[in-house]
């Protein structure tokens, strides 16, 4: 198994990041196994693209929601990691909990 769970989708409310707030946000490495995939398609010409992140973030993006780690963005990113046998990946990682009015998690998004 290469990600903990795969899924259609965020199930955290929205964090409004732009680009330049994520690149505030220091990379941590990351099991890949410890993510939950927000996306079940994945494009192969994407996959096996050499530049694939030339006009973006070398680092995938990940939010940390209700004990999960979700990954946001980076599937190829992730994808290819594992094809060449890497167990861990690094991640800038939002910790959404903590971002919350009083600490407490969000409702759900329906």
């Amino acid at each position: 198994m290469i990600f903990k769970d795969v899924r259609d989708g965020r199930p955290y409310p929205e964090h409004g990041l732009s680009a330049r707030d994520w690149t505030r946000i220091p990379p941590r490495q990351v099991r890949l196994d410890q993510l939950v995939t927000t996306k079940k398609v994945l494009e192969l010409d994407r996959l096996l693209s050499s530049d694939s992140t030339f006009f973006g973030d070398l680092f995938p993006h990940a939010v940390a929601w209700r004990g999960e780690l979700f990954l946001e963005d980076g599937l190829h990113r992730a994808v290819r990691a594992a094809l060449q046998q890497r167990l861990v990946i690094h991640v800038r990682v939002l910790e959404l909990d903590a971002l919350q009015p009083g600490g407490a998690p969000a409702a759900p998004v329906e």
